[in-house]
């Protein structure tokens, strides 16, 4: 069993791994700023804003692991990279795995070729969104390193917007996005959720960004 600190745990990606993570029996705790409205039973929920460096530091503490599910919205827009770069250097003071809830457009479609992000492909809308979260799997390598993370993108569809259901089958792979023979690349939220406390159990991933998709 693990000690399991999910930021921004009463969010859409960072619920669905709570939800799991205490399934399994892990001891989770849950920050966010405002309270849940449907609390998993077993789940301690702390409420504080993550541009406070105590409430970070007292996030940390106490974890074997911490996951950031955060975006770059209301306070946090122009603010996620200071704040998973904080959290990465105290989660490496406290010995503490550091794992970041990334998006689509921070993967790459060939080995070693720009992000998606970086291709213009990106609706105006949701570029300086994508086009932060980017940046903080670039600031990732830039933190201690003593520190193990991991940074994880889920396919292009995925989100509220598209829930789908568990099927229990999915790929991981490096940091390359996975589309299927009809050039869909989907993932549903309980099955990402699944793949990231599946690395939190039997780790693969070390200092490096992968993705999940069917």
């Amino acid at each position: 069993m693990a000690r399991i600190t999910v930021i921004g745990g009463t969010g859409y990606a960072g619920a669905a791994i709570v939800r799991e993570a205490a399934a399994r029996g892990h001891e989770v705790t849950a920050y966010s700023r405002n309270a849940p409205a449907d609390p998993v039973t077993g789940v301690r929920y702390r409420q504080g804003s993550v541009l406070d460096d105590a409430v970070r530091a007292r996030s940390v503490e106490e974890a074997d692991v911490i996951v950031s599910a955060l975006s770059p919205r209301g306070e946090l827009a122009g603010e996620l990279v200071a704040v998973d770069t904080r959290l990465g250097e105290l989660a490496a003071a406290a010995g503490a795995r550091f794992g970041v809830i990334g998006g689509f457009s921070s993967l790459r479609l060939a080995p070693g070729g720009p992000r998606i992000v970086e291709g213009g492909e990106v609706p105006p809308q949701f570029a300086a969104e994508a086009e932060e979260m980017a940046t903080v799997a670039d600031a990732l390598l830039a933190v201690p390193e003593s520190l193990d993370w991991f940074y994880v993108s889920p396919a292009a569809e995925y989100g509220a917007h598209v829930p789908g259901e568990a099927i229990g089958a999915f790929r991981t792979g490096g940091d390359v996005a996975f589309f299927d023979d009809g050039g869909k690349s989907a993932i549903s939220g309980p099955d990402f959720a699944t793949a990231v406390v599946d690395e939190i159990e039997r780790p693969k991933h070390h200092r490096a960004h992968f993705s999940v998709a069917y």
